[in-house]
């Protein structure tokens, strides 16, 4: 995508992909170099879509400075410019190690993240979360990923469930649904190796039972998953394809 993104998006869809997700806007204030209503067109000469983005806090300075494109800095640009591509999910891809800290941290950051999802509403967007491992570390008897998920206002921040990090963490997606129905429209959907690295690894060929964790999608609210897959062992395009079909196979 940062070499060339017409023909990445392309190859993509070739494989069988119809939508996809979003990142690079934060700080670039642009989508893969591209204002708003160009990325678009390209989307669309694409047959995809794009239904959700990944954007940051912005609570970390790069430099000494704020980043834009964030939810604590020229928000409100980079929910006009998610609305004109047709964005119906701004994901807070991320918390720094900066952007953690204890749980009163965590609180203060749920309370942004409300403020942010207000700007979203107005527009007509959901805004939700994306996990990792590192919220599952518990602090005084509590993990982060609760405060996250108590203190912010359940309607206005979704989650995104990224099941690879909740298993990686010893954690079970399918109880964390059953304790919030309806909270986690958006999955990510990636394997886990069969090794003591637990690394990543294409769709079906882990040991992640996505079988079993797709009969919850609809208490999950499941309206969007991506497949996500950070390291490739070869050709990215390849990995991709393998994931897909497995997932057309036994999945969808």
């Amino acid at each position: 995508m940062q070499q060339d993104p017409a023909g990445t998006l392309a190859r993509v869809a070739q494989i069988g992909y119809n939508s996809v997700e979003g990142a690079t806007y934060t700080g670039s204030e642009k989508f893969y170099g591209m204002e708003p209503k160009a990325f678009s067109r390209l989307l669309k000469q694409n047959g995809l879509i794009m239904p959700s983005s990944h954007y940051r806090l912005g609570e970390e300075k790069e430099n000494g400075a704020t980043v834009k494109g964030t939810m604590l800095q020229d928000w409100d640009r980079a929910v006009d410019d998610a609305a004109a591509v047709g964005i119906k999910y701004m994901v807070c891809a991320y918390l720094s190690a900066a952007e953690r800290g204890g749980l009163d941290h965590y609180k203060k950051v749920a309370q942004d993240f409300n403020k942010a999802a207000e700007r979203c509403k107005k527009a007509g967007i959901q805004f939700c979360y994306h996990n990792h491992d590192f919220e599952f570390e518990k602090q005084n008897g509590k993990f982060p990923y609760e405060i996250l998920l108590n203190e912010t206002d359940k309607n206005l921040v979704k989650m995104e469930m990224d099941i690879y990090w909740v298993s990686k963490a010893g954690q079970d997606p399918i109880a964390l649904i059953n304790q919030h129905p309806g909270r986690f429209p958006l999955w990510h959907v990636k394997d886990m190796d069969n090794t003591p690295q637990h690394a990543f690894t294409e769709v079906g060929n882990g040991t992640i039972n996505f079988k079993k964790i797709f009969m919850h999608a609809d208490k999950a609210g499941l309206k969007y998953f991506f497949v996500e897959q950070d390291k490739t062992p070869g050709d990215p395009f390849v990995s991709i394809k393998e994931s897909i079909t497995y997932i057309k196979k036994n999945l969808v």
